[in-house]
């Protein structure tokens, strides 16, 4: 533990200068989620914290994330939605929902799923990545132009019928649960009916409007009447916010321009008492402790979203773990993976009980803590602690912060989120990673951000899996060694011996994706061939399709009275191969070879066929 303090200067460094850097993107992340800017600033606080104390990658500062607000605010819109717009009964299962995709990271770590990771296919990270960058530009559309629901009131006014609607259906659901709704006497629900007054509809009408121009497809529904009621105020805050954060680096990159941008645009709209448009109240004090996450839940109506928590959890592993690597480049250290995902995991967890968004280890954030001279976790718990700070004594300050220039900054940090790497090689990599790199791309942006992802790596993994396919299907058609380049160590057989003997090669590994042909082998031995011999040389793997394939064929070789040799298995199939009796009953052990010559020589010596000329 002593060394950790001995770097405090560093630290201390570090960890304020990427508490500050912190402190505009947790805001803007918790506006664009839908829970407030409150929501981003705990999860920057608890996550930042207990990540560092934690996790496994010592100068990693932890918080909101682009990919992480953006599934999160496609969870949070779903289960408002299915709450009848209401945010505070829907706040249970949000939060509940938050905490399961924390334990599932702690579960990750803890059953050493850290090293698994890398394996995710670029161009389903590729996809998803620009996906990520195009909802975060398309959905600010609105705020940019100054656009809110609750303010328009001709578009409240035709939701109005269908709220009628819902509070009449809320009405008999709780009748029915009550067991008071009965088909002959309809006087309670029409008692009820009559309570709800012309304010309730109206409410619940915004609430729908509200939730009808959320997402993407809600900000291109309501696009035109925006561009109607453009409000020039907010459209100067949000540019001039773009403006400075791109122009400011090109002065100096000492000093955060997402930072800068803030104060001065937040600084000249107060003084100049523009009529603007703040972000939502932050509530002043320690976070409240969320009880609703236990006293207000319902098991059932949390099943359809663990999915999406598992989801969550996975993206935030994988962000997390992306920015320890681009870490371990700055600090020539090397983190420790499932220690990492653990640390993630406790702080979701922990932010989650609070309120807090869930987040991952963030690159930028990182990146300036290292380069303050943060060294160890206790930069990340100053960050945090930072960031506590402003919570306690500037909340009432924060809260007069223009909801145009938190906008304006998630429009850089959407455009910054883009893999241009991944577009520029479009037209140099296969056609196979475009369609799946498209296809998560549209998919994320126009339908569902966890659908998008389980499709894409579904169909990496068949384009892969047709790939070795046909390497091995390639590599394996073989009628006789006379009609192929033979191996090595078979060049210099007679043409008896050839006439005689079938030789089958196999390369790669046996598994499902190549037993359709492999069961076909049967019918290219020629009449005249009395003998197979199966080259398993180069085939370092066989799964249980492979094994079953390769058991009927050597069933039906056997009905047809062919004899079959082995050269060359390798310890993983002949494993397999022993436990359900190929070897030693359908291939019995005086057939098995380690070498080719080995069993050339025993066919010639045994005779098998007249072997004068061999």
């Amino acid at each position: 533990m002593k060394k950790y303090f001995l770097n405090i200067k560093g630290d201390l460094l570090g960890g304020l200068t990427a508490g500050i850097v912190a402190l505009p993107l947790a805001l803007a992340f918790g506006v664009s989620s839908g829970l407030g800017p409150s929501a981003g600033l705990y999860g920057a606080i608890f996550l930042g914290f207990f990540a560092a104390l934690f996790g496994g990658t010592p100068t990693q500062i932890s918080g909101p994330t682009a990919p992480m607000t953006a599934v999160s605010m496609v969870v949070i819109a779903g289960i408002i939605g299915a709450n009848n717009g209401s945010v505070e009964q829907a706040l249970p299962y949000i939060l509940m929902v938050f905490l399961l995709s924390g334990l599932f990271q702690i579960t990750l770590g803890v059953l050493g799923f850290g090293k698994y990771i890398k394996y995710i296919p670029y161009p389903v990270v590729s996809g998803f990545m620009t996906a990520i960058g195009v909802i975060i530009l398309i959905t600010q559309c609105l705020p940019i132009l100054g656009y809110e629901v609750k303010n328009d009131i001709q578009l409240i006014e035709q939701f109005k019928p269908l709220a009628e609607e819902h509070l009449l259906e809320k009405i008999l659901v709780e009748e029915t649960n009550e067991g008071l709704l009965v088909l002959e006497n309809f006087e309670e629900t029409i008692k009820r009916a009559k309570e709800i007054d012309q304010t309730t509809i109206y409410e619940e009408a915004q609430s729908l409007a509200k939730n009808n121009a959320s997402g993407v497809i809600g900000t291109f529904k309501t696009l035109p009447r925006a561009l109607g009621e453009i409000n020039w105020i907010e459209v100067i805050l949000a540019l001039s916010t773009i403006f400075i954060i791109y122009g400011f680096k090109k002065i100096t990159t000492a000093i955060p321009s997402t930072l800068v941008a803030l104060f001065v645009v937040t600084g000249m709209a107060i003084i100049l008492n523009v009529n603007y448009l703040p972000i939502q109240k932050i509530p002043s004090g320690f976070p409240q402790f969320q009880l609703g996450i236990f006293s207000k839940f319902s098991f059932f109506q949390i099943i359809p979203y663990i999915g999406t928590a598992l989801t969550l959890a996975l993206l935030g592993a994988i962000d997390s773990l992306l920015t320890s690597v681009v870490a371990d480049n700055l600090t020539k250290t090397r983190h420790l993976p499932n220690k990492e995902l653990i640390g993630q995991g406790i702080g979701n967890s922990i932010g989650s009980l609070f309120g807090g968004l869930p987040g991952a280890g963030a690159t930028i954030r990182t990146v300036v803590n290292i380069q303050a001279g943060g060294k160890t976790p206790i930069s990340g718990m100053v960050a945090s602690l930072a960031l506590l700070l402003i919570l306690l004594v500037l909340s009432p300050l924060a809260s007069q912060i223009p909801a145009a220039v938190l906008a304006g900054i998630l429009v850089t940090v959407g455009i910054g989120v883009i893999d241009y790497k991944g577009l520029k090689a479009l037209n140099k990599i296969p056609k196979t990673e475009i369609l799946i790199m498209l296809v998560v791309l549209l998919l994320s942006v126009f339908w569902n951000l966890v659908y998008a992802v389980g499709i894409g790596l579904v169909l990496a993994a068949l384009f892969f899996m047709k790939k070795m396919g046909d390497i091995s299907n390639d590599d394996a058609k073989v009628i006789s060694v006379t009609k192929e380049k033979a191996w090595k160590d078979e060049k210099l057989l007679s043409n008896l011996f050839l006439e005689n003997v079938f030789i089958k090669h196999l390369n790669g590994p046996l598994f499902f994706g190549f037993t359709s042909d492999f069961i076909n082998v049967s019918k290219q031995i020629p009449k005249e061939a009395k003998i197979l011999i199966i080259r398993m040389d180069r085939v370092p793997y066989i799964d249980q399709s492979g094994l079953f394939a390769l058991e009927d064929v050597l069933m039906e070789l056997n009905e047809k009275n062919i004899v079959c040799f082995m050269v060359g298995i390798q310890s993983q199939p002949k494993l397999l191969m022993k436990s359900i009796g190929i070897l030693n009953t359908l291939i019995p052990q005086e057939h098995t070879f380690e070498s080719f010559k080995d069993c050339r020589s025993w066919i010639i010596k045994e005779d098998i066929f007249d072997t004068a000329e061999v």
